[in-house]
């Protein structure tokens, strides 16, 4: 058998990194394939779709999954099991950039289960492959017969030394103060999310609008691709079953009540109870039978529809919201910190409905997080990890441990305030973040939080950071657009954009953007960002009500680290043959001491629950370390004694000569009769030769008229002698 020819097409932005696109060779039986490749980087991407729709079901199964395989880099799986396991934090954050994009852009009435999986077959190091994960599953979609309104595409947008760069490698967004994920199709961008540098809102629209050129380009060549395929017209799916009848009915019916209680400011729970009355007096009063299920379904639907449209237009007509608050207005904040009395930092953030509780925790070296994935080894010393049990939101259902959302969420958080760590910083560092009430971004709660746990805690941050989340409503007309401050819930549910912006007084940090509405313009975004750079000035400013500067001292139960520089030929010296030595160092001092070797010196950790314990070890450690000088003085103590003398330690694995001569004014007879094994005694280094190491030490130095004159040095010239008379 023959290999099929493949259909290939070619992406080149003129940067000297071409990507191609191949379809018709691997995965044939899935509804669409495609291999993307760039270098030596290769993705795999595969979708099949359900043939009909379940009719029980009002929205889209979609699922997304990006997964990397070890053997693409010729590694193995760390661990005992040498097998991929379930994903890793990684792998979820990928699909759900490329979920996010892909799930607006299918029908609104297609609910036909659809899979897109992307596996990650071969890697180069300096290749980035979650830059192309949205490219391959748009493409895969592109060549099938799935309903879609792609094509889209993401790309990488990094500025690096002042200039944008679309899909940096590895090496070179090590550089970049900007690292955004854009998403498009070939008019409308539709997700956004990244980490910057304090940069501002002109500057983020500014890279916003170069990687979406670059997704103009992407985009085309799927096209392209698809033409000659033969799979531009795609296939008749099941329909939602309709009642115009019904849905007419009920518009005339309760638009109109829908709309008095959006625009009456109730709170949450008061305007879901009210909503939902509404319905139940609608069903009530048309006699509809509650034990037919298709038409209640149909209720259900409309009535949510209906209420969506009296929501919208009353915040687009009355500029007034469900809760009653302006666009630009944001809600009551209050905060407090060390709430928690044992713990490192703590604090609570409360704004609105949405309030959390949130921790730091200090740790030593051997505390960090040890990181195996195909494209990165090592170790992360700060860590973020966001919780929200199902009670913050009222719902009666067992907390089954961390989902992909709360992975999302923690990681926008954790890019957020991973740049106010200080670079000196010796500590590992666990934020966590328990949202106790949720109506609106409790990512941007845990951002708060989190910076006032951290201030509590004592960690010098460079900068506080605030975060808030923006919302639109617009019905597509260039004057009937609202953009709103500090979301609620339900405004995210029924608008038409989420926005999250993160930062501190003099820029942006961090950023997420989902657009659920076509033809979005720069005007529009612009005036977002204005927007929520006012909103997170306010909120920053509340919370410096709280605490305006890092405690001055850690907690007096916090641990200590401190780091300290040694000479490379002196680690072996303190680690000891065996580990001997710094194994009693530990013991003696109660610290716990980490030695690794950078740029040819000793980088000594000391970790221990109280500064004098860290003193207590660095003392010892200066002590192995430091050279012995002539003129100093010792408290050492006396290891043996010899009929001329003793051997007295001065420094841990350092001993010395008490002649005994030295031991006092008067002539001592006898070195017992002075002193004894294990006598702690006060001693004057008095020579001290390098080469050899031996040390001369002196007690009778110390005590009154006991110093010695210097010794006389011989002249180093050579005396004349007489050549002796020859004799005869």
């Amino acid at each position: 058998m023959n290999k099929p020819n493949p259909i290939i097409r070619t992406i080149d932005l003129g940067d000297g990194k071409p990507i191609s696109i191949e379809t018709g060779v691997l995965a044939k039986q899935a509804d669409g394939s495609v291999v993307v490749r760039q270098g030596n980087t290769m993705l795999l991407a595969t979708v099949v779709s359900a043939k009909e729709s379940n009719p029980d079901m009002d929205f889209m199964p979609l699922s997304v999954d990006y997964k990397e395989n070890f053997s693409a880099m010729g590694k193995y799986p760390g661990g005992f099991r040498k097998r991929e396991g379930r994903p890793g934090d990684h792998e979820v954050l990928v699909s759900r950039l490329v979920d996010r994009a892909l799930r607006p852009l299918f029908p609104a009435d297609f609910h036909a289960e659809t899979f897109v999986t992307i596996q990650l077959i071969s890697v180069e190091a300096d290749v980035l492959p979650d830059a192309l994960a949205g490219l391959a599953a748009s493409a895969a979609l592109a060549v099938s017969k799935i309903p879609f309104g792609g094509p889209i595409s993401e790309v990488r947008i990094a500025r690096i030394e002042g200039e944008f760069v679309i899909n940096p490698t590895a090496t070179e967004l090590q550089n970049a103060d900007m690292d955004l994920m854009l998403a498009a199709t070939i008019d409308n961008i539709l997700m956004v999310e990244g980490e910057m540098d304090e940069v501002s809102e002109a500057e983020m629209l500014e890279a916003m609008k170069v990687g979406h050129e670059a997704v103009k380009v992407h985009c085309q060549a799927q096209i392209e691709l698809a033409e000659e395929v033969g799979s531009t017209e795609k296939r008749d799916y099941t329909r939602e079953p309709a009642d115009l009848d019904l849905q007419k009915l009920m518009t005339e019916k309760i638009y109109d009540k829908l709309y008095e209680v959006a625009k009456a400011g109730k709170s949450k729970t008061e305007r879901s109870e009210a909503f939902s009355n509404i319905e139940t007096e609608f069903v009530e009063a048309e006699n509809i039978d509650t034990d037919d299920k298709d038409k209640m379904s149909l209720v259900h639907k409309y009535h949510h529809d209906i209420m969506k449209d009296a929501v919208r237009n009353c915040v687009l007509d009355e500029k007034v919201r469900l809760d009653g608050r302006k666009t630009n207005e944001i809600r009551p904040i209050w905060s407090e910190i060390d709430y928690l009395p044992s713990v490192h930092g703590s604090a609570i953030f409360t704004r609105g409905e949405t309030q959390s509780l949130t921790t730091v925790t200090l740790g030593s070296k051997y505390d960090e997080q040890i990181v195996d994935t195909v494209m990165k080894d090592g170790r992360d010393k700060f860590m973020l990890h966001y919780n929200f049990p199902p009670y913050s939101t009222g719902d009666a259902r067992p907390y089954r441990g961390t989902g992909r959302r709360e992975i999302g969420h923690g990681n926008l958080a954790f890019r957020a305030l991973k740049g106010i760590i200080p670079a000196d910083n010796a500590y590992t560092i666990r934020v966590v973040s328990d949202i106790l009430e949720s109506n609106g971004s409790s990512s941007m709660a845990t951002v708060c939080a989190g910076t006032l746990a951290l201030m509590d805690c004592g960690i010098k941050i460079k900068k506080p950071v605030s975060g808030i989340a923006m919302g639109l409503i617009t019905d597509g007309g260039a004057d009937r657009w609202a953009v709103l401050s500090d979301i609620l819930g339900d405004e995210d549910h029924l608008g038409d954009m989420d926005f999250k912006v993160t930062g501190t007084k003099d820029g942006i940090t961090a950023c997420q953007m989902d657009i659920k509405v076509d033809g979005l313009s720069y005007e529009i975004l612009e005036k977002a960002l204005a927007q929520a750079r006012d909103g997170r000035l306010h909120i920053l400013g509340e919370m410096m009500k709280t605490i305006e500067d890092p405690r001055d001292e850690f907690k007096d139960h916090a641990p200590r680290i401190e780091v300290m520089t040694i000479e490379k030929d002196m680690i072996g010296a303190v680690i000891g043959g065996g580990g001997k030595v710094i194994q009693e160092l530990q013991a003696l001092s109660g610290a716990n001491i980490s030695i690794d070797e950078e740029d040819g010196v000793g980088i000594v950790t000391i970790t221990a629950p109280n500064a004098q314990k860290v003193a207590d070890a660095k003392e010892r450690i200066h002590a192995i370390v430091d050279i012995p000088e002539e003129g100093t003085i010792y408290e050492g103590t006396v290891v043996s004694i010899v009929d001329f003398g003793a051997f007295v330690e001065v420094m841990p694995g350092k001993e010395g000569l008490l002649h005994i001569s030295e031991i006092d004014i008067k002539r001592v007879e006898k070195v017992e009769d002075e002193l004894s094994v294990g006598d702690v005694i006060t001693v004057k280094m008095i020579r001290y030769d390098k080469m050899s190491g031996k040390m001369k030490l002196s007690k009778r130095a110390l005590m009154p008229g006991g110093e010695r004159p210097p010794r006389k040095r011989e002249d180093s010239r050579k005396r004349e002698t007489r050549r002796p008379r020859r004799r005869d």
